[in-house]
């Protein structure tokens, strides 16, 4: 349990535990369960009305008054979304980690640093641990926002709405609020620990690690611009 603690404190002494003992499922655990209560809390507190009229927002451009009608009455709401993000979190959560870990599993190949998947899981998971921080101060946005807020507007440590405010629809909005201040730090940590398994350089780590991030950025940029 004392990892818990020091990947945020001493994160090189973790992963050096880790080369030999490679675990995943207590980070992996504490990661998705912070984040889904705090989907939880913010769909269980929403002003319900005022959340439906949210949704169909962005849509009312493109939907005429009957079709919006009709959207209403089949459209979940906040609580019926909060059991759905409760089920479907962790699965979306399993998926990026068993993705990554694959792909470590390719890039030590390719570097000549064997990796084995669940040295993969591994480091997927410890180097997400900042993500819990995400979801604390998520859940503290719930209790000291208004209700009438957006889930987005709960993720203060994202470009948007840290720095900006884009309206819904804006081609640069679903950058701004999907990439969070936290990715510098779990993209250090993923990046530590691979230098510090393999006694790598700064430079193959880094790029080893941002290399999927700048392939998924950089298509949504592109979308952005173009």
């Amino acid at each position: 349990m004392s990892q818990l603690i020091n990947i945020f404190l001493e994160p090189g002494k973790v992963f050096a535990g880790l080369k030999d003992k490679p675990s995943f499922l207590v980070p992996a655990l504490v990661v998705v369960l912070a984040t889904t209560l705090s989907g939880l809390l913010y769909f269980f507190n929403v002003d319900p009305e005022w959340f439906t009229n949210y949704q169909l927002q962005a849509a009312a451009q493109d939907m005429s008054k009957a079709e919006l009608e009709q959207a209403r009455q089949f459209m979940p709401g906040a609580r019926t979304l909060g059991y759905i993000s409760a089920v479907t979190t962790p699965i979306v959560f399993a998926i990026i980690f068993s993705l990554l870990a694959l792909y470590y599993m390719l890039a030590g190949k390719i570097s000549g640093n064997p990796t084995s998947f669940r040295h993969g899981l591994s480091l997927a998971a410890w180097s997400s641990m900042p993500m819990v921080l995400g979801a604390v101060i998520a859940i503290i946005g719930v209790y000291t926002s208004s209700p009438q807020s957006s889930l987005e507007s709960m993720q203060l440590l994202n470009v948007d709405p840290l720095f900006v405010q884009l309206e819904t629809g804006h081609p640069w909005a679903t950058l701004a609020r999907s990439f969070s201040l936290l990715n510098l730090w779990v993209w250090f940590l993923a990046a530590l620990g691979w230098k510090t398994w393999y006694r790598t350089g700064w430079g193959q780590a880094l790029f080893v690690v941002l290399l999927p991030y700048v392939v998924i950025y950089g298509v949504m940029a592109a979308f952005a611009a173009f």
